[in-house]
């Protein structure tokens, strides 16, 4: 590894790296859990949940919270407040591109029996980037659907949709497939996920998510308990931290771009 690379990790974090490339060279199965830390590198700004983009400290010009706006029950009543804050979150991923660390995980594939990306994230990059396996549980931003027929469509950007867009078939109102708060996931997504739990994964990332639901966790003491590898990235800590295997307190793209780089420096060579 070039020791001018090795040099943006602390001793510490660069210790955590070889760790986890060591636990690597024995795996088959990975996933990896990813939040918005993972897309910070691409510019979209860091947030919690779909509505993170704001402080959750402050009352959005509606008087409501930024949760309350970007609820399922906000939109059943007030659709076009939900979309103005939805159009907002657009603008701030618009032109957004996968970083290094998005890069890193599709290029796993052709090295592992099976590498799945379950992500938090609806920005669409890790299918940008190459990902096959991903399960985006909250949805992506560019599907729209109808909200009273079959009608779907994939948009670049919300440009030119009303307020709030309108079914060209039906005339009901569209909303992005993604799961807004008070809404339940898909179960679909999670039966998915539970079967693949159930086969077993060999290392298991948290990558830029503060682990705050249940359903993010649950694959990392899934493994533990399994006596598997658990492996978090991210500079703040969280509620897994003390709990994992290996704990980088570093970037996604940086972290991942370094594991990246000694495990191929090993790989060839086998």
């Amino acid at each position: 590894m070039d020791p001018a690379h090795a040099e943006e990790l602390s001793e510490e974090d660069a210790r955590g790296v070889a760790r986890v490339v060591q636990k690597l060279r024995k795996a088959r199965r990975v996933l990896a859990v990813t939040g918005a830390g993972v897309s910070a590198d691409s510019g979209v700004p860091t947030y919690r949940g779909v509505g993170g983009l704001y402080r959750s400290d402050r009352l959005t010009p509606t008087g409501f919270t930024i949760e309350e706006v970007l609820s399922g029950p906000m939109f059943e009543v007030r659709p076009d407040v939900t979309w103005t804050y939805l159009k907002e979150i657009e603008r701030a991923c618009r032109g957004v591109r996968p970083n290094r660390g998005h890069a890193v995980l599709a290029e796993m594939q052709d090295h592992f029996d099976a590498v799945w990306v379950l992500t938090q994230n609806v920005d669409g990059l890790h299918g940008a980037a190459g990902s096959r396996h991903v399960l985006d549980v909250h949805g992506d931003l560019h599907e729209i659907r109808c909200t009273a027929c079959p009608h779907r469509d994939r948009v670049v950007n919300y440009d030119g949709l009303g307020d709030p867009p309108e079914c060209p078939r039906c005339g009901a109102v569209l909303r992005p497939d993604v799961v807004l708060f008070g809404e339940m996931l898909d179960p679909a997504k999670i039966r998915r996920l539970e079967a693949e739990m159930a086969r077993g994964f060999d290392v298991v990332f948290s990558i830029g998510t503060s682990s705050l639901f249940d359903y993010i966790v649950a694959p990392l003491r899934i493994a533990q308990a399994a006596g598997k590898t658990t492996v978090e990235i991210n500079p703040d800590e969280t509620a897994m931290s003390g709990l994992v295997d290996v704990k980088i307190h570093a970037r996604a793209a940086l972290t991942l771009d370094r594991i990246w780089e000694g495990y191929m420096e090993w790989w060839p060579h086998t």
